[in-house]
């Protein structure tokens, strides 16, 4: 089965499951299907590739964060079980993806059940992770788990606790899953250790995160949390310590966000100011209900981000791929035509003051009828012309590679170095300024698949507002 074919039938197993999750994003995926066959013709992705596949489909909350940071005491708050152990030393070095199970009994799966089922946003994580690092492909149990719990708060959603971020041997490829998840989530809870108020000492990890938020058009998902915080009721200085967070994020180049604040009432010691604990308690219930009811609406947004994925692809493509592969094509033309002209220039003066000096050239003006009837002469002209041709597809190809490098490999959209060179094959000329598989058809289609995202939106925004004030 050649990679294309296996593709398809992984799109049709999504399509048979949404049948019965949610019927509305059967259409979806068949929009993405089009909008695949786009980006092949055009090579922003290779055979085997589809944008379906580089979002999750089911509602996805990720929590991140430094070891020690209460991840999994609130993990266990949320579920309302003890399910992750908790402390304050690294308890768990694997990524953990906690799951729904209509069994009274929780399970732990190896990361093999992650890694080889396409239902589950770690599809064949192994093969990113062994480019990361080489050998640790193999390895996928050591850095994914897989649980399942019959807690009613995890119906319809998945979430992934995540290793702490601390330097080790495994950190690079801990990195790189980490960015995997970010990409696919629909919430993003960042959990900072309170107890340590210098935010100096996680400078790596929030440089890290916070980067990859600032980057986004999706940044919102992301919740900052300070947990731990009744560390600071005795000194009361609650309000100081968000501020040195928020100070953090602004110098890491984050503007926008804000730090939740909360801690673990079973395992807080009051403080013996009345008016401060309690003021702690209305500051933790109301923030904690805040991120909750956020977590427990990602069904709602899930169907939007898919939606609002797909309409931003389709933009991307026509706005940012395809200015940037033509600007690539004019660089690359010019470049042809300079070093063409040097190159060519000096083998045909080189040719030339050969000539002459045999006489051969004279002959030719004199008379070039005699010398075209010469086999000899004739063989030394299509030699000629045939080394000017190789001159000018080695300058093709060297140009190629050289502009290929300054463009971006990976994007959301795909390889726009790939579809640049898929545009400068042999038999495409070079003054051709459209790129391989672009047209004012595709354009239409683009468009097309554009208006369809509008009414798929619309339909959603009939199931919760009605802004004519009437009872449908």
């Amino acid at each position: 089965m050649t990679p294309a074919q296996r593709m398809q039938q992984r799109l049709e197993n999504l399509q048979t499951h949404l049948k019965k999750e949610n019927p509305v994003l059967v259409a979806i995926v068949e929009r993405y299907k089009k909008l695949d066959v786009i980006a092949h013709k055009m090579g922003l992705l290779e055979p085997g590739e589809s944008y379906a596949t580089r979002i999750s489909w089911w509602p996805l909350i990720s929590v991140l964060g430094t070891f020690s940071a209460g991840k999994s005491s609130f993990i266990n708050s949320y579920l309302g079980m003890k399910l992750q152990d908790t402390g304050n030393q690294a308890v768990d070095d694997r990524f953990t993806v906690i799951s729904y199970s209509s069994d009274e009994a929780s399970r732990t799966l190896p990361g093999l059940a992650l890694d080889g089922d396409p239902r589950f946003p770690f599809y064949q994580i192994s093969e990113e992770i062994e480019q990361v690092t080489q050998g640790e492909g193999s390895k996928i149990d050591n850095y994914l788990q897989m649980k399942v719990v019959p807690s009613e708060a995890l119906r319809g959603k998945i979430l992934i606790d995540s290793p702490g971020f601390d330097a080790d041997e495994q950190r690079k490829s801990t990195l790189k899953l980490t960015d995997h998840i970010i990409d696919l989530s629909d919430l993003v809870l960042v959990l900072f250790d309170a107890r340590h108020p210098e935010p100096g000492a996680m400078q790596d990890t929030l440089e890290h995160l916070v980067k990859g938020a600032q980057r986004r058009n999706d940044s919102s998902k992301f919740l900052f949390i300070l947990n731990q915080i009744d560390t600071s009721a005795k000194e009361d200085n609650l309000e100081s310590i968000v501020a040195s967070w928020h100070k953090a994020l602004v110098q890491c180049g984050l503007s926008t966000g804000r730090f939740y604040v909360m801690f673990n009432t079973d395992l807080a010691v009051p403080v013996e100011n009345q008016g401060v604990w309690d003021r702690y308690l209305a500051k933790r219930d109301a923030d904690y209900k805040e991120v909750t009811q956020r977590m427990d609406e990602i069904n709602v947004e899930r169907v939007y981000r898919i939606i609002g994925n797909l309409e931003s692809l389709s933009n991307q493509i026509e706005q940012q791929a395809v200015p940037q592969i033509k600007q690539a094509r004019s660089r690359w033309r010019k470049r042809v035509m300079i070093f063409d002209g040097l190159a060519m220039g000096l083998v045909t003066a080189g040719f030339g003051a050969l000539a002459w000096s045999t006489g051969w050239l004279q002959q030719w003006f004199t008379n070039p009828l005699a010398l075209l009837s010469d086999w000899f002469s004739l063989a030394i002209l299509i030699a000629f012309i045939v080394l000017l041709m190789f001159i000018h597809f080695v300058i093709r190809k060297w140009s190629v590679k050289g502009i290929a490098k300054s463009l971006e490999k990976e994007t959301a959209y795909g390889n726009v170095a790939a579809a640049f060179t898929k545009g400068t094959r042999s038999w495409v000329s070079i003054f051709r300024s459209n790129p391989t598989g672009w047209s004012g058809r595709v354009s239409g289609k683009l468009s097309a698949i554009r208006n369809d995202v509008d009414q798929f939106v619309q339909k959603l925004n009939d199931n919760f507002s009605s802004p004519s004030g009437k009872n449908d």
